[in-house]
């Protein structure tokens, strides 16, 4: 075999040992014995997908959404990109487990503790586990362990390192405990990558007998680091550029809201939008929509290995997104961290044992109720309460009555408190507007009744229901 053949081979084999090889971590749980029948889990999270991008993803709601449950009211109940993270992993809401933004003081890595999330007990149920893609916002840091750090409880780790992880190409990948380096070829598009060690994952593991938790989070349709010159970003694969030429972000009711005299005082400031921001708002759109692209291949993806494997009617397959994405409605050009729909709700879609063949609710669901949907699943214990209950009981009568809180703190743009309910969203704020809103006759949210009398005995009831919650541990938040 000639020298550089066998050195390329040799190369090839040393990254295939390097992705099977386990991290090398001091404080990995001991692993236990699973329950018998106890299903598999694979979860895909985007980052900033609004509700109205689910157009670019017909695979997904194809394979998951009519093969399951579609929630069409699922909270995320501090809209932000860690906070959320931080509830998935924790299943605590955000003023329980004290991450309240991305970066310190007040949020970031830092603030978890990682020594008690979903991984942790899941190993300690008997899962094999493994992550893919973004974890929490300043993973990576050297003040957090620096760049080859994998959190405890996971069996396998592909994480994507702060210092890069907003580069669709040129970026490092941690490959349990090894930084691995991907370039500028097509084949080192973010998105296929983090697609393609899912993929092995599920492939390996489902000749294990025990079964396993694997978590891919795409940084997908998030902002990134894009090439100077780019007219995308996000930045989609190349075989998708152009796919969404020419469209529009879709303007709704709330869009470019005429009258926001009854909103609070940071939403009173936004003036109209014209020229430069209308231009951005779709540009934001069509990159959001064909980033995803990717993401739907990817879904697909994973679901072909499990069918292959013979396990997918015995996993919980699950596609959400940490947060939703204001594009123009209220007129707020861009971002998250409100108590509006576009911004607290997210894409959910769930198939596998216990969730039945195309349906479809409005009953309120919150990410809180992850970490337990998946606990029951795997009946498995954590060491500390979780504040949610089993999606499954969405599906119930009684979840149409179910009030979820919704939080932000620490946020310069807008801090809150509020319940979001199959009808109504109430907030409250110190030192600015409450509000709220009757979904069922004002969907966009364009009027405030919080001062309409006819709404007075609504608001009384809302109050006390919210007093009950906003300091609320495990039990009392269901």
């Amino acid at each position: 075999m000639p020298a550089r053949l066998l050195a390329a081979l040799c190369t090839l084999l040393a990254l295939a040992a390097c992705s099977r090889s386990e991290p090398e971590t001091e404080t990995q749980p001991e692993r236990g014995r699973a329950a018998p029948g106890a299903p598999n889990i694979v979860v895909v999270m985007t980052d900033d997908q609004a509700l109205d991008t689910m157009r670019a993803m017909p695979r997904t709601r194809r394979l998951l959404g009519d093969a399951g449950v579609t929630f069409e009211a699922a909270v995320a109940s501090f809209p932000l990109c860690c906070p959320s993270r931080a509830t998935f992993l924790s299943g605590r809401y955000a003023h329980n487990h004290g991450v309240l933004d991305n970066s310190a003081p007040k949020g970031g890595i830092g603030r978890l503790d990682q020594q008690e999330t979903l991984p942790v007990w899941l190993r300690r149920a008997g899962y094999r586990t493994g992550f893919v893609g973004k974890y929490l916002n300043g993973y990576g840091k050297e003040e957090h362990g620096g760049p080859e750090y994998v959190p405890p409880g996971w069996d396998e780790w592909y994480g994507l390192p702060s210092r890069t992880k907003t580069r669709p190409f040129d970026y490092d990948v941690n490959v349990n405990g090894k930084l691995q380096h991907f370039g500028d070829a097509e084949e080192d598009y973010k998105t296929d990558v983090l697609a393609r060690f899912g993929r092995d994952f599920v492939r390996r593991a489902a000749r294990q007998e025990e079964p396993f938790f694997l978590w891919v989070a795409t940084p997908a349709p998030h902002h990134g680091k894009v090439p100077p010159g780019s007219d995308r970003n996000p930045l989609p694969a190349a075989r998708h550029h152009g796919a969404f030429e020419g469209v529009r972000a879709p303007r709704g009711p709330a869009f470019d809201e005429a009258d926001v005299s009854d909103k609070p005082a940071n939403v009173r400031s936004e003036k109209r939008l014209r020229g430069e921001r209308l231009r951005k708002i779709d540009a934001t759109y069509v990159s959001q929509l064909e980033s995803l692209l990717a993401v739907d291949e990817l879904v697909a993806g994973l679901v072909r290995e499990l069918r292959r494997a013979g396990e997918l009617e015995n996993t919980i397959v699950v596609f959400t997104s940490d947060n939703g994405y204001l594009r123009g409605q209220h007129r707020i050009d861009s971002g998250k961290s409100r108590p509006y729909d576009e911004s607290i709700l997210v894409p959910l879609l769930v198939r596998g044992p216990g969730f039945p063949e195309g349906v479809k609710t409005k009953n309120p669901v919150v990410n809180t109720d992850f970490a337990a949907t998946f606990l029951a699943a795997a009946k498995a214990r954590p060491n500390e309460p979780v504040d949610g209950v089993p999606l499954t009981r969405a599906l119930r009568p009684a979840g149409a009555d179910r009030a979820v809180l919704i939080e932000v703190f620490e946020r310069k743009a807008d801090q809150f408190q509020g319940l979001r309910t199959a009808r109504y969203t109430y907030v409250e704020r110190d030192g600015d507007r409450d509000e709220l809103y009757d979904l069922r006759r004002d969907p966009a949210q364009l009027r405030n009744v919080i001062d309409d009398p006819r709404y007075a005995r609504v608001r009384a009831e809302l109050a006390k229901r919210l007093a009950r919650m906003r300091d609320c541990s495990g039990r009392s938040c269901r």
